[in-house]
């Protein structure tokens, strides 16, 4: 598996899909992650942007999937 680092270091993100509140967005080496629209304020997401600007949800969706695998 990538580090967090490995993803967001000179990389870019692509916009997948919207689903019930999050934006749905995909590394380049294939992670798909949420934004959640709540958290977006009044911010532009783009439908490719740089991926150091999306460490932070990232970061958390990493979080929330080593949990599960924790609890399982």
């Amino acid at each position: 598996m990538n580090t967090l680092k490995d993803m967001v270091k000179d990389k870019q993100v692509t916009f997948r899909f919207y689903k019930d509140g999050d934006l749905w967005y995909v590394t380049e080496c294939g992670f798909e992650f949420p934004v959640q629209i709540s958290d977006a304020g009044t911010a532009t997401f783009l439908a490719t942007d740089k991926a150091m600007l999306f460490m932070r949800y990232i970061r958390t969706y990493l979080n929330l999937l080593e949990q599960a695998k924790v609890s399982n």
